[in-house]
Formats: C-alpha cells, structure tokens, sequence
C-alpha cells in the first residue's frame, strides 16, 4: 500500500482551513428518492452535522480513488456496488474538494465503521436541507440537488 500522505491541515486561500493536504474527496450516493448521509460525530472537525462519506487525498489517488476509500473506511462500501454518474468540484485554487455523486446498486450496504460516525442513514433528497448539515456540504447542496434533478 502507498503511504498515507494526505492527512493534514491546509491554509486555503479562501482563508479558511480544510482538511487534505492534496484536496479531499467524497461520495454522494443514490437510491430511489434517498441519498446517504453520514451523521458526523461529534469530535471530528465540523462535528454533530450531517454530510457525505470523505476525505484527505493522497498525492498518488485519482480523485474517485479517494472518495471510494473513504467511502470504505467509513461506511464499509465496496468498489462495484457504485456506479458514479456525475462530479462536483469545489475548486479553490490551492485547495479542492470533489464529490461524486453515484447510483448505489442494489447489493450495496453500508454501515458506521469508526468512531467518524455517530450514525448513517438513507435521507429522502426532499429531506435533506431538514438536516443539520456540513456547513460546506450545506453551501453545495443546492448544486448538488440540481445536477441530481437532470440525472
């Protein structure tokens, strides 16, 4: 395995701090009306709020890499039970994050492998907004919402 060079913090020229020394990545997953969400816990940075499988990239993943190991990590979900359909990028400058949004397969399951995770739960789309959200997974979800509505 390639050593784990991602984690850490970045001084963004947003003038915020984000996690991911070389960007982040997560995943975004559909079926039916639902999406998967991930009930933050709450000592994780931007803790108690509702968001999206993700993380840290490594300098040597390709981007859906990163969020499929994540998405892994996090929740247990395989390669192959996810079929993406579209992208996403936050792109800062010097920093970016990228979901993927993805159809789940019927056989996926996921479920709350480390102490990341308080809960998950598959969320109507018409719900969603009713969550408290990842302030930046808030700031995107109207985005993400219409790219889901032309799918």
């Amino acid at each position: 395995m390639a050593s784990r060079d991602g984690d850490g913090w970045i001084d963004c020229s947003c003038g915020k701090r984000h996690w991911g020394l070389h960007g982040a990545a997560g995943l975004l997953l559909l079926r039916d009306q639902h999406v998967l969400l991930q009930h933050r816990a709450a000592w994780v940075h931007n803790g108690d709020t509702w968001g999206i499988p993700g993380g840290a990239r490594d300098s040597h993943e390709e981007i859906l890499e990163c969020a499929t190991r994540e998405a892994g990590e996090e929740l247990g979900i395989t390669p192959g039970t996810f079929t993406p359909f579209a992208t996403h990028t936050d792109d800062h400058g010097s920093w970016r994050y990228d979901t993927f949004l993805a159809h789940a397969h019927p056989e996926l399951t996921a479920h709350a492998l480390n102490d990341e995770s308080a809960e998950i739960e598959w969320v109507l789309i018409s719900e969603v907004a009713s969550k408290h959200l990842h302030p930046a997974f808030a700031q995107h979800w109207p985005t993400l919402l219409e790219i889901i509505s032309q799918r």
